[in-house]
């Protein structure tokens, strides 16, 4: 056992031995003790975008900082899994740095455990696609990933993209950002796990949150990627939002199938980040995992989960 199995296995461990009202109450305790300018920046990160609960101080609202401490204790034997799943110590480093940074506001791990080698999805030492690759980008956006991908590993390295995207002006762009790319497919679809009506929430702070939502103000066709793509897949790329759960679901017949590449976003509430391994496990056993993450060291965002076959 290394010094990272020693660290998280004190962690988990503090965690067991504690009530769910302890936990909470020694979250709150630092976070009150944290700078003005780390509390502002959390405050208003966390009310600009909702996924993790209310956080505001001068209110006594605290329900972001409950989710962490209920994940944290209810949660701790899937945290513990996945720490033995994951592939590799930079993986193993990462998951302990977020439960630490929840648990402590620890942003120091966090900051050494940030990836700076390489693009967001685009781990040369992760993905390493063929030629023959079918890649299907849920949460297209503007086209950024898919340039991203083509800046990585070449126009040949692909064979079809299908982008899937909700937001119009998003989708002009992304077409227009494209636009020199040959097989690339865009469509304007919420991915869910069936086909049905939903309605698209906007975001005052800008279009890549724009969420689905059972109300909202745009009517959107939803549908799962076992009903509109009939090929084979070899690589999903997901980033919707809090939607993940409900589009892995509609994409479980392609991963019990082929097995694709699986880029999934893990970091849109306090569940994801054990929840959706769970999903991948049950669906198709035959995986290894990789954790990265691109983003803040205060509190971490754009948590990617890599989901390989394992050969």
């Amino acid at each position: 056992m290394n010094r990272i199995d020693e660290k998280f296995q004190e962690l988990i461990t503090d965690l067991k031995r504690k009530s769910k009202e302890e936990i909470f109450t020694e979250i709150k305790d630092t976070y009150i003790k944290q700078t003005p300018e780390v509390k502002v920046a959390l405050e208003n990160y966390f009310q600009t975008f909702n996924y993790w609960g209310k956080l505001k101080e001068s209110s006594g609202e605290y329900e972001s900082l409950y989710n962490r401490a209920k994940s944290l204790k209810e949660h701790a034997e899937d945290y513990e899994w996945l720490y033995q799943k994951l592939t590799d110590y930079r993986s193993k480093k990462l998951l302990y740095a977020i439960l630490n940074n929840w648990y402590h506001f620890d942003s120091t791990t966090t900051k050494t455990s940030l990836e700076g080698n390489f693009s967001q999805y685009w781990d040369l030492d992760i993905i390493k696609p063929s030629e023959e690759e079918v890649i299907v980008d849920i949460g297209a956006f503007t086209g950024d990933s898919i340039l991203t991908y083509i800046d990585n590993y070449g126009i040949t390295k692909y064979k079809k993209i299908y982008a899937y995207e909700i937001t119009p002006e998003s989708i002009e762009l992304l077409k227009n950002n494209t636009r020199y790319y040959p097989n690339i497919e865009i469509r304007k679809k919420a991915v869910l796990d069936k086909m049905q009506k939903v309605y698209m929430s906007m975001n005052e702070e800008g279009s890549s949150a724009n969420q689905v939502s059972e109300i909202g103000d745009e009517i959107l066709d939803g549908t799962s990627i076992d009903l509109d793509i009939n090929e084979s897949i070899s690589m999903i790329k997901m980033d919707i939002e809090g939607s993940e759960t409900k589009a892995l679901i509609g994409c479980q017949n392609h991963i019990r199938e082929t097995s694709p590449k699986l880029l999934l976003s893990v970091y849109h509430n306090y569940e994801d980040l054990w929840k959706i391994p769970r999903m991948v496990e049950e669906m198709n056993p035959n995986y290894k995992f990789y954790l990265r993450c691109y983003g803040s060291e205060l509190f971490p965002t754009e948590i990617v989960l890599y989901a390989l076959e394992n050969n």
